[in-house]
């Protein structure tokens, strides 16, 4: 199974993206989920008479995640694995260290993924603590946060696109 090249998941709503990502992280699910499988898993959790009237095609319910999940089907493919479906985006410790990589004044050009990397593996978090930016804890999970993000999305993904505030 190959993954989708392009950020296909900036076309999928927050409240789909959720429901994709849950599933993606389900420790007991055994095989990468697809979206035919998160199909399935969101069909049975609809009660009874409206999986009946959704399959006969009564009334239109174009907002619901069960029929955008059906339009990324039509689209991608129901093997399609569930993960390029989920937004990416840092944590908000992760943010602040991105937002300052972005913002140095030395920088030619705008960070990846790897670069930032390179920024954490060279101390930017404890600088970032010393600094009040961080608080001790939040440097902890920060190289494998970047790490996952890389698998993800690849070390070459502009770094600015996943910064996120709470």
């Amino acid at each position: 199974m190959t993954r989708n090249p392009i950020d296909i998941a900036v076309r999928v709503s927050p409240r789909l993206s959720a429901l994709l990502e849950s599933r993606v992280n389900e420790p007991d699910v055994a095989d990468p989920p697809t979206l035919a499988s998160v199909r399935a898993y969101l069909a049975s959790l609809l009660p009874r008479a409206f999986r009946e009237a959704e399959h006969m095609h009564r009334f239109d319910i174009s907002e619901s995640l069960l029929d955008e999940l059906n339009a990324l089907i039509d689209e991608f493919g129901k093997e399609a694995l569930a993960i390029d479906f989920v937004k990416s985006a840092g944590s908000e410790p992760l943010s602040r260290v991105i937002e300052a990589v972005v913002n140095d004044e030395n920088r030619e050009s705008p960070p990846t993924l790897g670069a930032v990397r390179e920024a954490i593996m060279a101390g930017i978090g404890a600088r970032l603590v010393g600094d009040g930016v961080l608080e001790e804890d939040e440097d902890d999970g920060l190289l494998a946060e970047i790490e996952g993000l890389i698998e993800h999305l690849g070390e070459d993904t502009l770094a600015e696109t996943l910064l996120r505030y709470e």
